[in-house]
């Protein structure tokens, strides 16, 4: 917390403003107040974003940037067989020692799009099989 760090560094805060004046008791006290309001206030928007998140994928909403092997449909994600297919290929590919370098440029060369049509790298080829192995 900022009152905190102003504290560890010996300093005092002294908004014309906001008419605060950490060198009193009764300005510390208003400035650690504003502090925990804010945080509060920051935690509930959290708390609310999050439910949210999660309430629209249980219900298979779309929810953030759509994941490779779904499609959008309305409201719905529903499964893309076609990038699945290419989720599978990755998965085999890697058990057969292949480094996700490797199966990128393979992607590239064979004309495999990625999934707004873009170009392969390593780290869109560990994205997308993260939590399919």
């Amino acid at each position: 917390m900022v009152a905190d760090k102003l504290d560890k560094a010996g300093a005092d805060l002294v908004s014309l403003s906001e008419r605060i004046d950490t060198t009193t008791a009764a300005g510390k006290m208003v400035f650690r107040m504003l502090a925990v309001l804010n945080e509060f206030e920051r935690d509930q928007i959290s708390e609310r974003t999050s439910a949210i998140l999660q309430h629209k994928k249980a219900m298979g909403e779309v929810y953030s940037p759509i994941p490779y092997g779904f499609k959008r449909e309305g409201k719905k994600l529903v499964p893309n067989e076609e990038e699945r297919r290419v989720i599978s290929l990755i998965i085999l590919l890697k058990k057969q020692g292949l480094s996700l370098r490797e199966i990128a440029s393979e992607f590239n060369v064979a004309g495999i799009p990625a999934k707004k049509g873009g170009k392969w790298y390593a780290s869109t080829v560990r994205e997308v099989t993260k939590k399919r192995e």
